[in-house]
């Protein structure tokens, strides 16, 4: 079950107006548009990239739910589309689905042996990433996207033991490439790999990048905007865009809002989460 990660802070933060419209990008199971629809009387334009988990959420006709099973790197278009307006708050929570890891079956998770296809709803796969790019291609996603520090190693070894099909057989070839005591470490030697492949396979970071501006664009004054991120290179992204547009907004947070202690005892996969917010001046 997909549990929202940092609910009471995010529902703080978008300050929700009683009659206004708001826009989740990241809809999942539906945990923070439920508690945002709970306090106003307007709607709420979910969006959804993944298919199977759209047609859930959609089958249980919430109430004042717009679902739109799309990437919301076209927020625009669907905004136009919907015929979207008075938009008050736009939620931006771009983790990963504990779908993804517990039941898709697409290889997102190092603990089961499953397809290397670690894609939410691009054709671009992992298998097809690691068995067709260069090695010189390889490295560069392993530490641009994984910050892998043995990238040049696992991207040679993966070249020597290709083709690659399974996610078993790629924990192997990094477990080969890399020094022992790196297995030791509290962090799985195959997480950075497994993330950097991900990244690359939705174009997660170019995605992000593209929806912030439309985001900023369609708030209407007084608007909030609150992202949650789960690695460095998402946050440094929303950092960043935050910090380049101080004329248009003012910052709600300072420094990234953190899960407290309670919360990661309960959810231990919210650790990772910082959420950072703003408001259109």
């Amino acid at each position: 079950m997909h549990i929202p990660v940092l609910l009471k802070e995010t529902i703080e933060y978008l300050d929700i107006k009683e009659n206004g419209n708001y826009i989740d990008c990241t809809l999942n199971g539906g945990g923070h548009t439920k508690e945002i629809l709970k306090r106003t009387k307007g709607k709420v334009l979910g969006i959804e990239i993944d298919k199977e988990i759209f047609e859930k959420i959609k089958n249980e006709n919430i109430e004042r739910l717009v679902p739109v099973n799309d990437n919301y790197a076209n927020l625009k278009n669907i905004v136009k589309e919907n015929n979207f307006n008075n938009i008050c708050g736009i939620l931006l929570d771009v983790g990963m689905s504990s779908y993804h890891i517990d039941q898709s079956k697409r290889g997102f998770s190092f603990q089961k042996n499953e397809p290397l296809l670690m894609n939410y709803s691009s054709k671009l796969t992992a298998e097809e990433i690691i068995n067709n790019y260069s090695e010189k291609d390889l490295e560069k996603i392993l530490k641009e996207y994984g910050e892998e520090k043995f990238a040049r190693k696992i991207s040679i070894q993966i070249i020597k033991d290709r083709p690659i099909k399974t996610t078993f057989q790629l924990i192997e070839i990094i477990k080969k490439a890399t020094p022992s005591f790196y297995h030791k470490n509290r962090t799985h030697f195959a997480t950075r790999t497994f993330q950097a492949l991900r990244i690359e396979a939705n174009k997660e970071l170019e995605n992000l990048e593209k929806v912030l501006p439309q985001a900023l664009e369609l708030l209407k004054k007084g608007g909030t905007l609150v992202a949650i991120s789960f690695h460095s290179l998402e946050d440094r992204i929303i950092k960043n865009f935050f910090k380049n547009h101080l004329k248009e907004v003012k910052l709600l947070t300072k420094k990234p809002i953190l899960p407290d202690e309670k919360e990661i005892q309960s959810n231990p996969r919210a650790r990772s989460a910082k959420l950072r917010a703003i408001k259109k001046l």
